[in-house]
């Protein structure tokens, strides 16, 4: 498989996992009848989520700063498959212990989802598809996509 298409893989299955978190909030909504007794793990992923989109947004539609190596002309700051998948996992490592109560599990899927940054990051530069710097600053922004996660979380659990 080419690295274009396995990065494209990868970036389906972060929104599956997404997909998982969504539908247990709607879930738990439908069941408690109200949004306000969805886990707090689960809504504060909301505001980064949304940040992310609208990075993409500006990145992509906005604010072009560099093309593409491969010379399509298309956008390549940042690397929105890295930025998505990383933020998509880095918040789902944050939430999954509250969910999954094995710590030996826990730490596995965090190695897991680790792998696949990894892999999308280097497969984005070896697709020709970003430039180093595009792929390194989609992992900053997820960075701190994941803090804004983090502290959120922490203040509304508290």
């Amino acid at each position: 498989m080419e690295w274009d298409k396995a990065t494209d893989v990868i970036l389906i299955s972060s929104f599956g996992v997404l997909a998982m978190f969504a539908f247990l909030g709607l879930c738990q909504w439908i069941k408690r009848k109200s949004i306000r007794k969805v886990d707090r793990t689960l809504l504060a992923m909301v505001p980064p989520l949304s940040l992310m989109a609208i990075t993409y947004f500006v990145f992509d539609r906005l604010w072009v700063v560099s093309v593409r190596p491969d010379g399509s002309g298309e956008p390549s700051f940042p690397s929105s498959h890295t930025m998505i998948v990383s933020t998509i996992f880095f918040c789902a490592m944050l939430a999954l212990p509250k969910y999954i109560k094995s710590k030996a599990l826990c730490a596995i899927l965090d190695l897991i989802m680790l792998a696949l940054i990894v892999v999308t990051a280097y497969g984005r530069i070896a697709a020709n598809k970003h430039w180093p710097t595009d792929v390194a600053c989609g992992v900053v922004f997820a960075i701190i996509f994941a803090i804004i996660y983090f502290v959120i979380k922490k203040e509304k659990n508290e």
